[in-house]
């Protein structure tokens, strides 16, 4: 699973990379893996910085309501191939890809930067690891 590394040590540091494209979606990764912080999710905060993500697993679906700033979405199956992209979801949206086992929630901007697109495998390495996933 590609979350393997996340799972196994959720404290430390971690990169998302693309490793199709060569491009790196996130430096500082935020898990959501248990029910509290999957239903928090990113409710509350004033938007997120960039280089930064939220991963919800298991998940295939994700609410915008009482958001307060528009998001990058893609979602992921559990070998990291990215099953559906969604550019900047506004507030009070909903965005879901019914094959997905992951959400990974970035700012607006982050699936353009990338290059991210569907049938791309996505990777969560240790940041040394990062030059071989490139």
């Amino acid at each position: 699973m590609f979350l393997s590394p996340l799972l196994a040590n959720p404290e430390a540091p971690h990169h998302m990379v693309n490793v199709d494209r060569g491009t790196v979606l996130a430096t500082r990764i935020e898990p959501a893996f248990d029910s509290a912080s999957r239903n928090r999710g990113l409710l509350g905060r004033e938007g997120l910085s960039p280089g930064s993500a939220m991963v919800i697993a298991p998940s295939n679906s994700v609410h915008m309501f009482f958001m307060r700033f528009p998001l990058d979405i893609v979602f992921v199956a559990k070998d990291g191939t990215v099953v559906k992209t969604c550019p900047n979801v506004r507030p009070w949206r909903i965005a879901m890809a019914w094959r997905a086992f992951a959400v990974v929630e970035g700012p607006v901007g982050m699936i353009g930067q990338t290059g991210t697109r569907a049938g791309d495998r996505i990777a969560v390495r240790d940041p040394a690891q990062r030059s071989e996933a490139l």
